[in-house]
């Protein structure tokens, strides 16, 4: 009967062993975010040249609030979200944001597109699915008064939001 006993008890500790093992073990997720369209702003007039866009406001089409920060800040890149959903994103830069006296946006209006595939790739249980994105293109919609005079894509794969995918010149 001793024996039966350690059988069982050997027996059931290699079971508890093995679903111990078998479990995932990372409740949060650190690695598993979607990444971010990265845009720098050069010259136009010297593209080597880094040029801060003042008071930038971006808006996504579709998206409803604005995707940069309320207070309209001044810099020479900026990370944006795509949108996983769809293969197409609308955005309108607005440069030398500002409110009037109603509230509404003023400033000087351009509006961009960005065409992509998008992939969905598992990470873990905490993570779950994140979206990468493939085939990037752009689109300016031309008006009288552009302030963003090219685009260039850099890098058609968006997979990390660690360099830069898209220059702006202006």
């Amino acid at each position: 009967m001793p024996a039966v006993r350690l059988a069982f008890a050997l027996s059931l500790t290699a079971v508890f062993l093995v679903l111990l093992n078998a479990c995932e073990k990372d409740d949060i997720c650190v690695e598993g975010d979607t990444p971010l369209l990265v845009i720098t702003f050069f010259d136009a007039e010297n593209p080597e040249t880094a040029k801060e866009a003042n008071r930038l406001r971006i808006i996504g089409l579709g998206q409803g609030d604005p995707i940069t920060p309320s207070d309209r800040q001044t810099r020479d890149s900026i990370a944006i979200p795509l949108r996983p959903d769809t293969t197409r994103t609308g955005f309108v830069f607005i440069l030398n944001s500002e409110s009037d006296d109603d509230g509404n946006e003023t400033g000087n209006r351009d509006t961009l597109y960005f065409d992509y595939s998008t992939d969905e790739l598992y990470v873990s249980r905490a993570c779950g699915f994140v979206s990468q994105y493939d085939g990037l293109s752009d689109e300016l919609t031309p008006d009288s008064e552009n302030w963003i005079l090219d685009v260039e894509v850099i890098q058609t794969a968006v997979t990390s939001s660690v360099s830069a995918h898209v220059n702006i010149q202006h």
